[in-house]
């Protein structure tokens, strides 16, 4: 397949950028199913904004599911899902290792 250059719009700023050729072929290489959406300056502040500056992780106070004792987890719990403090969950997880 031939590829050409194509120019997209950036869903953030609005500007238009260009989709290389080059950047098609790897996108098509490497199986990805959707073209980029934001120019590379968008994407690069969108990065470095997720990468822990100004990104916060999400922590909640529950019980342990197994043991009764309040925990803290670094995601929030979706409800009729154990939950496991670290002691509990590290026993669960060594019980289900293949020995």
């Amino acid at each position: 397949m031939e590829y050409r250059d194509r120019v997209l719009k950036c869903m953030d700023c609005g500007a238009e950028f260009v989709f290389t050729a080059g950047e098609q072929l790897f996108f098509a290489d490497k199986g990805f199913k959707n073209e980029p959406k934001r120019c590379k300056t968008c994407k690069a502040k969108r990065s470095q904004l997720l990468s822990g500056q100004g990104y916060r992780r999400v922590e909640t106070t529950t019980v342990c599911s197994q043991c009764g004792k309040e925990t803290t987890v670094p995601f929030k719990p979706t409800q009729g899902r154990p939950v496991y403090c670290r002691e509990c969950f590290e026993q669960r997880r060594t019980a289900s290792s293949p020995a």
